[in-house]
């Protein structure tokens, strides 16, 4: 398994890909709509957030549950249910830190490029001491529009000063994938809670099973192009 060149810097998503933030943001909205007597099919209204910003994210359930739905005040609750679980659940990804010490290895600079916000960022991965390790962040609030345009993209490898064409983007979600992809990025799927379709298998380049596989990948020559 081998790449179809070698990349001269790595783009990283966050949530669900570095942190294991989705599923509990997930068991969160299940909760709180639980509570407040929502139908349970929010799940599969969840998943088709994964990777939006919070802007399209009010977007998706007040075209679900109408423009009635107090978004901002479910979204509150569903937010302090989640940073509740996420101090004793909140983890980092298998493979994470090895894949980081073999860019450190490789001398590869790395970024995020994340839909959600420089707080969450620093907070997430500064708890788990892997935030100093990425040489740029890209957050919501950093271009004009987000995933699954390519803009985060776009704006990481303008500041690692790296053409998108020779950077690697690794990602969880479907809108990422198509952000990555529409940069020009090589994309490696790294599935979390959203399996990979056809259409993500013909935007990537690799779908990998976890970051392990993504540091054997960089790892192992690039073809020959």
């Amino acid at each position: 398994m081998t790449l179809p060149r070698a990349p001269r810097a790595v783009v990283f998503d966050m949530d669900g890909l570095i942190v294991d933030t989705e599923s509990l943001y997930r068991d969160a909205v299940r909760a709180v709509a639980a509570v407040e007597g929502y139908d349970v099919s929010v799940d599969e209204l969840y998943g088709r957030t994964i990777g939006l910003t919070i802007d399209a994210t009010r977007e998706l359930f007040t075209g679900h549950f109408g423009v009635q739905f107090e978004f901002d005040r479910f979204w509150s609750a569903c937010s302090a249910r989640f940073h509740e679980m996420a101090e004793t659940q909140l983890c980092l990804k298998a493979g994470v830190v090895e894949l980081l010490d073999a860019l450190d290895e490789a001398g590869l600079p790395r970024a995020v490029a994340t839909s959600s916000s420089h707080r969450s960022v620093t907070r997430h991965l500064g708890r788990h001491g892997v935030l100093e390790r990425f040489h740029a962040v890209v957050a919501h609030g950093d271009y004009a529009r987000g995933k699954p345009h390519p803009d985060p993209y776009l704006t990481a490898a303008r500041r690692l000063g790296i053409a998108p064409e020779s950077c690697l983007a690794l990602e969880d979600s479907h809108n990422g994938i198509r952000a990555a992809a529409a940069a020009g990025m090589m994309t490696v799927m790294v599935p979390d809670l959203l399996d990979p379709t056809e259409e993500m298998q013909a935007l990537c380049v690799r779908i990998a099973r976890d970051l392990h596989e993504v540091r054997a990948l960089l790892q192992a020559p690039a073809q020959d192009l």
